[in-house]
């Protein structure tokens, strides 16, 4: 009877924790239908930017992508559209598609369903109304599902997106060169490449190296015969 019950409990916590490890574990988001990778593009590569708008970081950003003449994926933080509504609407005139990443910058899995509820929809309600975008892709923060939340985002018609490769762009050791050379290293077609237009939550001034790495890793994707896309 205890083994069966600590195995019971066993399988219930891994349940819970399988979303949560999607980030660092391909195969897992692939079970779950989480998507790190775009399909059935066969010269594409995502990019993709976490935590903004920010006063600083969003323009430079987008000021390099249009000189480049690329579109990307902007997931916003509501708190954040609320004090930079415009430059929320910035992202989506320049005809970037714009994603939910929270209302609040927190861990999925440390909040009730009815706190996590809540964030989705003030979050929905703050960037739809501020971008007038249509809302279809969601990323949590620090790239962590929770099994309610992925159910809650479904619910909403969002699609879940992760990455495949990431820059570390938010550490305060990262260089123009480290973000450029971990996000381009062995780059392929399918790739979404994971970076931040903000600071908010993370080392300061690090949107910085990552506007100075941007062009960088534009150059990587074009010498290598492929486009930006979106997920």
């Amino acid at each position: 009877m205890r083994r069966a019950a600590l195995a019971g409990g066993g399988a219930a916590a891994a349940a819970w924790s399988a979303p949560a490890l999607a980030a660092v574990c391909p195969p897992v988001a692939g079970a779950l239908g989480i998507q790190s990778r775009l399909p059935g593009d066969p010269d594409g590569v995502a990019l993709t930017f976490d935590d903004g708008p920010h006063p600083e970081g969003t323009p430079a950003v987008l000021d390099c992508l249009a000189r480049a003449g690329a579109t990307a994926t902007f997931f916003l933080v509501g708190e954040q559209v609320e004090r930079h509504g415009s430059l929320a609407a910035e992202v989506a005139a320049a005809g970037h598609t714009v994603g939910v990443h929270a209302h609040r910058h927190r861990n999925l899995l440390r909040l009730t369903p009815l706190q996590l509820a809540a964030d989705l929809d003030r979050a929905a309600d703050v960037i739809a109304g501020a971008t007038g975008s249509p809302l279809r892709v969601h990323r949590p923060p620090y790239g962590v599902f929770s099994p309610l939340g992925l159910r809650m985002v479904r619910r909403r018609g969002w699609r879940p997106v992760l990455w495949s490769r990431w820059g570390r762009d938010w550490s305060a050791r990262a260089t123009a060169r480290s973000i450029a050379d971990r996000l381009t290293r062995r780059l392929t077609a399918g790739d979404i490449l994971l970076l931040h237009d903000a600071d908010h939550y993370s080392a300061e001034g690090s949107w910085r190296r990552t506007v100075a790495a941007l062009p960088r890793v534009l150059e990587a994707i074009e010498r290598r015969g492929l486009r930006p896309a979106v997920p």
